[in-house]
């Protein structure tokens, strides 16, 4: 459990920290570039485009990479920890190494022609992932025949890895319907846009996000039902439900490609827009590959999330069955009884629950406020140099922005703003476990789970779709085509759509799973209702010092080196 803290704390950094990085250039870049100048997107004579190009890198690259480790980290720990002998101990790791193997070959599957269509491009990252899942199967079948000498036993834990499989897959499926152009959802978008403006397109978008929630919580609530009945019930079936995470992220290698299409196309777009000399149809097929690698964007997005909630599932059973919580059965006393204590009945239990389900909305408030600060000096430090430096903005020739004080300025802000989701996210959990109790931490890990994946999966469904509502009209030349006015108006459903899909929504999902394997980590340190008390109120005491002393250099210190633009004011 301390080496999926690690990779937890590691994902903190990359996912959240990256995830303010390259929305702040992001929505920087498009507002004032598109919105207000009225150049095109990656436009040289942009200062934060250079910024906007390695935040795909950071925040879409690495911290997606960071954060399925982590996840993957999460459900082999949570199998070792439910494990009841040598054979179940070692399965998740077999599973795993199978999975590189089936990975690496799935790779070589897939290929496509030239001038393929936007489905005929889906097909071809689809051809990897399914031969990958194939593989996975044959290779489940020779390590359940191998370690368990084909028992009924082996056979029920490959049963919750097929579906685990399964269920990675239709997520993946789910969320591509509602974030792709080529389906209904995405297109309604646009017909909003083009009857009200910006603010039918939020009002779509957000029905769209919510509406989308409900495809992977009928997926994970089979899934952990199935994996519990199939594995046998019991001790076996939480072992079942945390197999199945493995199964789920077997895949991982060609999974993650495919979500590392989208930022490679996006900066290959970008470059294209930034070089002199590059024909007009360079640019014409990075958008189409573009809008294809949103697309596969949010299908990762949508896997990391479905296999987050499993990870944390299996790691709060690990918890539970850790925590040395004593109660007396019968005249005997049981110094492991967590399991049979927590009701939902129980006030402890019920105050954890709603407590935990507020989390997530605070710790996306936190980087979605974040993103809109650091924009906000993004923006300004643009419209400066459009300003200050003659002739930037008319394009003449040899006049350069400065390109670094964008990429100084996301750095700085994207390592600050991450403070205080940071202190809340590892110290909230061992702060109620030690003030109140381990069933109330176990309430507030099983309310956090359960919003967390709704509101990462809402946020990052609808993010994926504003973009697409935008991509649509670029690509397919549809509603009046670039700048029209249905076209503006995606552009700012988009802008809004940014923090959504690759800061906040993702970010949710390192919330839980850190939550879950700190306080696993911890567990030996609980006990039952109050009996720790005083412990609590120190941590308690500490976490409220940390969360003023970062709020204080974050948002006061530093809100004084950011100017104010009066631009509009003189307007």
């Amino acid at each position: 459990s301390g080496f999926g803290f690690g990779a937890s704390s590691i994902a903190l950094f990359a996912r959240v920290a990256g995830g303010i990085y390259t929305k702040a250039a992001d929505v920087g870049a498009d507002l004032v570039g598109k919105v207000e100048s009225d150049i095109p997107e990656d436009d040289p004579r942009n200062p934060a485009t250079v910024a906007d190009n390695v935040g795909d890198n950071v925040g879409d690259v690495a911290g997606m990479g960071a954060d399925l480790f982590e996840s993957f980290v999460g459900s082999i720990i949570a199998c070792a920890a439910l494990s009841s002998d040598n054979r179940e101990l070692a399965l998740p790791f077999w599973i795993s190494g199978f999975g590189i193997l089936a990975a690496t070959i799935g790779f070589w599957t897939v290929s496509t022609k030239d001038d393929a269509s936007q489905s005929e491009l889906l097909h071809a990252l689809h051809r990897g992932v399914y031969s990958a899942s194939i593989l996975v199967i044959v290779f489940a079948i020779a390590c359940v025949e191998i370690l368990f000498e084909g028992s009924k036993v082996g056979y029920r834990y490959f049963g919750c890895i097929i579906i685990g499989l399964v269920a990675g897959i239709l997520i993946g499926e789910a969320t591509e319907y509602c974030t792709s152009y080529a389906y209904a959802p995405v297109k309604s978008i646009t017909h909003a846009g083009s009857a009200g403006g910006a603010a039918t397109v939020i009002i779509q978008g957000l029905g769209i996000g919510m509406i989308s929630v409900f495809p992977p919580t009928v997926v994970i609530c089979a899934t952990v039902l199935a994996c519990y009945n199939v594995a046998g019930a019991g001790t076996s079936g939480l072992y079942g439900i945390s197999i199945s995470a493995v199964g789920m992220l077997s895949t991982l290698g060609v999974t993650l490609a495919t979500d590392a299409y989208g930022p490679v196309a996006d900066n290959a777009g970008g470059i294209a827009e930034m070089s002199a000399g590059v024909p007009d149809e360079v640019r014409e097929r990075t958008d189409k590959l573009d809008a294809l690698g949103n697309t596969t964007a949010a299908t990762g997005k949508g896997f990391a999330i479905g296999s987050a909630v499993l990870t944390a599932l299996s790691l709060m059973n690990a918890y539970v069955k850790d925590v040395p919580y004593a109660c007396m059965v019968g005249s005997v006393v049981d110094a492991r009884c967590l399991a049979s204590a927590m009701s939902l009945t129980d006030a402890y239990v019920l105050t954890g629950v709603i407590f935990g389900a507020m989390l997530p909305f605070l710790f996306a408030a936190l980087t979605m406020l974040s993103v809109r600060k650091a924009a906000g000096a993004i923006i300004v430090e643009v419209q400066r140099q459009f300003r200050d430096i003659p002739g930037l903005l008319e394009g003449k020739e040899g006049v350069k922005c400065d390109h670094m004080a964008c990429v100084k300025m996301c750095t700085k802000a994207s390592i600050n703003e991450m403070l205080i989701p940071g202190i809340l996210a590892v110290m909230t959990p061992i702060a109620v476990g030690l003030l109140v109790g381990a069933k109330c931490l176990g309430g507030l890990l099983g309310g956090a789970i359960a919003s967390g994946f709704m509101l990462a999966v809402m946020m990052s469904n609808a993010g994926g779709a504003w973009d697409n509502s935008k991509k649509y009209i670029e690509n397919e030349n549809t509603y009046g085509g670039k700048k029209s006015n249905t076209h503006k108006a995606c552009v700012v459903g988009d802008t809004v759509g940014d923090p959504f899909k690759d800061t906040s929504g993702p970010a949710l999902n390192i919330l839980i799973k850190l939550m879950t394997i700190f306080s696993l980590t911890m567990a030996p340190v609980f006990r039952s209702d109050w009996k720790t008390w005083w412990y609590g109120v120190i941590v308690l005491v500490v976490e409220i010092i940390f969360v003023l002393a970062a709020y204080w250099y974050v948002w006061i210190k530093n809100a004084d080196q950011t100017p104010v633009s009066t631009e509009g004011a003189k307007e």
